[in-house]
């Protein structure tokens, strides 16, 4: 039996919200200096726990603003949860936010080796994986274009292609593959087919029912922040859509 590499117990999220508006930066912190400006609360999850095992795919499925994007953030340790624990076994490839990581200012080649950098790899390490970045990202004519010039398809190429050249113990995608063309998505989706066959972690948010049953074996619906199904990718999405 595989072992737990994620493990959420009883996760709740609470962002607080200014009641006021606020023009300027300026204004922002004279009012929170006097004691003027007024939050509201705003859980984005509560009490969620689940666990997923090694070489799992798992969706997290529901609509816009029911604390999918959040959960991810929770797990990759972009944020910390307000209540609850998170407990992670292994290394977290996101790929969370169009352009995260990314200087928009330097071109996609610079950007390769940067992104690399982050991830804990040496410019030697870079160098022999840049061909194979170059040939999966299809942008070898844009490469040494400022990446503030590529579209969010071009940007989701090449940080796919950067996530994705080693093995990682979990992978998270949110969203990603939805602003690519249909032959890069189903290049993504076959790339992600490898990476679970060789015993790779999936969370995968998606609103396409049929990409969700065609990658992931489970799903988990999120409403309101509140976790309201957890099963078969199949009886997951057939509840979230009314089925």
């Amino acid at each position: 039996m595989s072992e737990p590499i994620i493990k959420v117990e009883n996760v709740s999220m609470r962002f607080n919200l200014a009641e006021e508006k606020t023009d300027t930066i300026k204004e922002y912190i004279l009012k929170l200096i006097k004691g003027k400006l007024h939050f509201s609360e705003f859980w984005a999850l509560k009490d969620i726990s689940f666990t997923v095992n090694r070489g799992e795919s798992v969706a997290l499925i529901g609509r816009n603003g029911s604390g999918k994007s959040t959960l991810l953030k929770l797990i990759a340790g972009v944020m910390t949860a307000s209540k609850g624990k998170i407990t992670v076994g292994g290394e977290i490839a996101p790929l969370i936010e169009l352009g995260a990581g990314f200087d928009l200012d330097l071109s996609g080649r610079e950007n390769i080796y940067l992104n690399g950098a982050v991830m804990g790899f040496d410019h030697k390490y870079m160098d022999a994986h840049f061909e194979e970045i170059l040939e999966f990202s299809e942008l070898r004519d844009f490469i040494d274009v400022p990446v503030k010039n590529y579209s969010s398809g071009m940007i989701a190429r090449l940080g796919f292609s950067i996530a994705t050249i080693t093995k990682p113990d979990i992978l998270i995608v949110d969203e990603v593959l939805a602003v690519g063309d249909e032959n890069f998505q189903k290049k993504c989706i076959n790339k992600i087919h490898s990476l679970l066959e060789n015993n790779t972690t999936l969370l995968f948010v998606s609103h396409n029912s049929d990409t969700v049953q065609e990658i992931c074996n489970r799903a988990i619906w999120l409403d309101g922040g509140k976790l309201m199904i957890d099963a078969d990718s199949k009886t997951a999405c057939d509840a979230y859509r009314g089925i």
